[in-house]
């Protein structure tokens, strides 16, 4: 069963295209997203969840010529990941069709949508998804994040972050070495790693504990020095942070 995404910023095509697909029987499940942002998240939470997790998305059904982040634009983004979901365009442009070919899109599929075309887009990718080598599933080693650089999976050890800064739906994890951005909100990662001594500072730093070199009052400020930089410690989380460095003296 295919586990599906679509995208169209004028309500009443996605509607459609949503009913379209429920109505296929090879299609388990299908959520829509009105522009190409909103997908871009969706899609992140997917890669987040791995190709087994509640989250996964094994294909987008995109429009093209959406405002801002146009299907062509979001498409590119798509295959700089390790893992994308498979694309379909869904447009009522005959135009764009080579540029969407030498992206890898699997289909072409014209605008207004016949439910006969579109039963065969479908098939095209469940042959796809099932003639795909199968990947092991392992479980998600706790001692190693895996981030994205220039098409190239690396694994940053958690013991070498420093500490951790919230760029809105992501975060940029701080090494003596230097930083990776990364697809998860701070959120997420001070939950997964309150239990290895990483700390919340402010709601823009997660710093690890055992990285803080100094701790700094003055005229009633409270900040930190961590793997060389200054971090401010917001007044909400300064009794916290000098009772757990008290506890580990």
């Amino acid at each position: 069963m295919l586990r599906a995404l679509a995208v169209d910023d004028e309500r009443p095509s996605l509607e459609e295209l949503l009913y379209l697909l429920h109505a296929d029987p090879r299609i388990g499940s299908v959520e829509g997203a009105g522009d190409a942002t909103e997908a871009l998240r969706r899609i992140t939470r997917a890669l987040e969840s791995g190709p087994q997790g509640p989250e996964a998305v094994d294909v987008v059904f995109l429009d093209v010529q959406m405002p801002g982040l146009d299907g062509l634009e979001m498409a590119r983004l798509l295959t700089g990941f390790a893992r994308p979901p498979l694309v379909v365009f869904v447009t009522a442009h005959e135009d764009f069709a080579v540029r969407a070919f030498d992206l890898k899109a699997v289909d072409y599929v014209l605008k207004p949508v016949r439910k006969e075309r579109l039963a065969e887009a479908v098939r095209r990718v469940a042959e796809l998804r099932d003639a795909a080598p199968r990947i092991p599933v392992h479980e998600p080693d706790p001692d190693h994040l895996p981030v994205e650089l220039g098409g190239v999976t690396r694994f940053v050890a958690v013991d070498d972050i420093t500490h951790v800064e919230a760029q809105g739906d992501y975060a940029r994890l701080h090494t003596g070495r230097g930083s990776h951005l990364v697809r998860i909100p701070l959120s997420t990662l001070e939950d997964r790693w309150r239990s290895r001594g990483f700390v919340r500072i402010h709601r823009r730093h997660l710093v690890a504990l055992r990285h803080i070199g100094e701790l700094r009052l003055d005229a009633g400020a409270v900040s930190v020095l961590v793997g060389g930089e200054e971090l401010q410690v917001s007044r909400r989380h300064a009794r916290e942070l000098r009772d757990l460095l008290m506890r580990r003296v």
